[in-house]
């Protein structure tokens, strides 16, 4: 099915309640994350103030409606020795699902990343999720050895 996608281009504060309709859908198939609305507010809203660290790319349909998006920020890797791009929140809407938008986010995420001094980009992917684990491998992302943990400071 081809889906035509006028844009994907830079989220706007406008966008948020799109990308927050976005990140319930994202968050209904992660065991380790719920949906609320006031938390991803303020999530969206630091990532959107701080555009030299943090880039929201949104996907945009022929209405201009929001039906895709990747976040993607800034860490130092001691490892590189360069800045490295952290992924977050990739999502495209379940109808336009298998279009080529999901690739085309995260080669926008890259090349703002490399705009930014960026040597590697990572991502966490949930292990249940094997749609999205056969993805990442189609698109060439290499799985680690390492294992992520949390610990909730509030």
């Amino acid at each position: 099915m081809q889906k035509n996608i006028i844009e994907i281009e830079n989220a706007q504060q406008a966008d948020i309640p799109a990308l927050i309709t976005l990140l319930d859908t994202l968050f209904s198939i992660e065991a380790d994350f719920e949906a609320n609305t006031e938390k991803q507010t303020l999530g969206l809203a630091m990532l959107l103030s701080m555009p030299d660290r943090a880039v929201i790319k949104v996907a945009r349909n022929e209405e201009q409606q929001v039906v895709g998006m990747v976040s993607a920020q800034l860490v130092i890797s001691t490892a590189q020795g360069t800045p490295s791009a952290w992924v977050e929140d990739m999502v495209v809407d379940a109808s336009y699902r298998g279009c080529g938008i999901g690739k085309r986010l995260l080669e926008a995420a890259r090349d703002w990343a490399i705009q930014h001094g960026a040597s590697r980009m990572q991502l966490l992917v949930d292990t249940a999720n094997q749609p999205a684990l056969d993805f990442y491998e189609h698109l060439g992302w290499e799985t680690t050895q390492l294992n992520a943990r949390k610990l909730m400071l509030n």
